[in-house]
């Protein structure tokens, strides 16, 4: 294991409730900073670990990189203290050097890596890139395994591997595979690195295997939703204990009538956010179903009292 050791700030991203940013952009693609720190103080105010910026509900891949950039330095000037996890995932190598560089000279505390998509690669070349681009940042590395995104599942072995050279705080485990969170949680047990996970709607089960916190594109809007269930856990208590935790289970319910991140969005601006220009192109009949979806999640925040 490589014997860098974390900062305090790096460390605390092991654990907690880490919203990851929804980024509002005009039709021009540049960054709306008043909307988007909007979501940067909700999280602050409704008492959140840190924050994931960049990630897949940023939509990343529709950013420019001086837009990249500008977005790294809203949040930390934003974030009240609080560490950031920058996702410096692409295609290109140099970009993702290229950000992690910036990266380590704004102050961020840590890194996150998906594996490059389209193309795979085989374990080895995994690897490499791993311990490339995580070189290139200086900074702690948070892997990010996203299979229905990128195309291939981060294996066992290559996790090890980088843990063993990289100084590595954690694993991001996203999409359907539950179970697999269990052989993370195994493994990050013998290597000293934390499992998150991305499933903020089933977050009891999920600590309930050992997992230590959720990077969470539903704590844009739900934040102290997630931080409530996530608080109640730690204190010792049950799903069924838990009301937040049902009301998480009725959102992630009905995401389904849309894809992501649509889906996800409509519950944003039914708390009233704003979520600037769609970065996709939106035909006038998914424009009508997110209307629908979002005024059934609008009809929940109400019979909840949070609007």
């Amino acid at each position: 294991m490589s014997t860098l050791a974390p900062s305090p700030a790096a460390q605390a991203l092991q654990s907690g409730v880490i919203p990851a940013l929804w980024i509002p952009t005009d039709p021009e693609g540049s960054l709306m900073e008043k909307e988007f720190i909007r979501f940067i103080q909700f999280g602050v105010k409704s008492g959140v670990q840190g924050f994931m910026v960049l990630g897949t509900t940023g939509e990343f891949l529709h950013l420019e990189i001086p837009v990249r950039k500008r977005v790294i330095e809203v949040v930390q000037e934003n974030a009240g203290g609080l560490p950031l996890m920058v996702n410096i995932s692409d295609i290109r190598p140099r970009v993702v050097a290229e950000l992690g560089r910036f990266c380590r000279s704004q102050g961020v505390a840590a890194v996150s890596l998906l594996p490059p998509y389209y193309y795979p690669l085989a374990p080895d070349d995994l690897l490499e890139f791993f311990l490339r681009s995580g070189e290139a940042s200086g900074l702690p590395v948070f892997l990010y395994n996203f299979p229905e995104r990128v195309g291939y599942k981060i294996g066992l072995d290559t996790i090890a591997a980088t843990a063993d050279r990289l100084p590595m705080l954690g694993i991001k485990q996203s999409g359907g595979d539950f179970e697999y969170h269990r052989d993370l949680v195994a493994l990050g047990r013998q290597k000293g690195f934390a499992t998150i996970t991305g499933g903020d709607t089933i977050l009891p089960e999920a600590m309930a295997v050992g997992v230590d916190g959720v990077v969470s594109g539903l704590s844009n809007a739900l934040a102290d939703l997630v931080v409530a269930v996530y608080s109640q856990v730690k204190a010792g208590k049950t799903r069924a204990e838990i009301p937040e935790a049902e009301w998480m289970t009725q959102v992630g319910g009905r995401l389904s009538a849309m894809e992501f991140p649509f889906n996800v969005g409509a519950v944003l601006a039914a708390r009233g956010f704003d979520l600037g220009h769609p970065k996709m192109l939106v035909s006038p009949k998914s424009q009508a179903r997110f209307e629908v979806l979002k005024m059934e999640f609008q009809r929940l925040f109400r019979d909840w009292g949070l609007v």
